[in-house]
């Protein structure tokens, strides 16, 4: 058996889906767009899908795939607040607890800006964490590769996890 951890760790998380999906667009659990989807097996969330990997590889628990393949039925449409929340208590029960989440939403065209206190808001209680301690922001690509002509949009994070120990 191996010793409890201690200290503390940073996870790194990334997701992409093409866009032409049947609506709405989630970005946090937060509908962003009610014309615009994603092409995905679950609801394409890819800002909770980057937070849950993100979470997974701090704890060194392997990635969202391993625990919730897009080949299970189960999974089809199924909602990325529930893997988040389900991450998250992997995480917990792995002896981590977040710190901090700061992630970045990368379109064209999808504003998060008027979403952002809701998203983050949604974020941090998926992950049982202050709010404060939720960073989300977005940029585009300035009309570069599949994101910039509209094909896409993709999520990065970045989290940290103390022991809780």
């Amino acid at each position: 058996m191996s010793a409890p951890p201690t200290g503390f760790r940073v996870g790194w998380g990334f997701d992409a889906h093409r866009l032409g999906g049947d609506p709405p667009l989630l970005l946090g659990g937060v509908i962003v767009s009610a014309d615009t989807g994603v092409i995905a097996t679950s609801d394409g969330d890819v800002l909770a899908h980057a937070i849950s990997d993100a979470l997974l590889g701090a704890a060194c628990l392997g990635d969202l795939g391993d625990h919730f393949p897009s080949d299970d039925p189960s999974n089809q449409g199924a909602d990325s607040l529930f893997f988040l929340r389900q991450v998250s208590t992997m995480t917990m029960t792995a002896g981590w607890v977040v710190r901090h989440i700061d992630a970045t939403v990368v379109a064209q065209e999808v504003r998060v800006s008027p979403h952002r206190e809701e998203i983050r808001d949604s974020i941090a209680d998926a992950v049982r964490a202050p709010v404060e301690q939720v960073s989300i922001k977005a940029t585009t690509t300035d009309g570069l590769g599949f994101i910039g002509r509209g094909d896409g949009l993709a999520a990065i994070a970045v989290v940290t996890v103390v022991s809780l120990s």
